[in-house]
């Protein structure tokens, strides 16, 4: 779901640029601060996204950390490896 949200955003982002480039061309103020607007909701939605990404993967980290020190603690390896 997180790449549908980023490429949704980036897709308001680029509609919200045509808007307001088109208001601008035209002379349309509304139309440009529509753009704006739809532009700005592209970055706040893509900006979540990653958020979410940052927080799951800062779980992720911290879940992979425990799994991987269980039953190794104390333990340190003396390099000897005679049988």
């Amino acid at each position: 779901m997180s790449q549908e949200g980023k490429s949704q955003g980036k897709a308001d982002q680029a509609k919200g640029k045509l808007k307001e480039m088109a208001g601008k061309v035209t002379g349309n103020d509304k139309l440009k601060s529509e753009g704006q607007a739809e532009q700005l909701k592209g970055r706040t939605r893509e900006g979540v996204e990653n958020a979410k990404d940052s927080v799951r993967g800062t779980f992720e980290g911290l879940r992979g950390d425990d799994d991987k020190n269980d039953g190794d603690e104390g333990k340190k390896d003396s390099g000897d490896d005679r049988a």
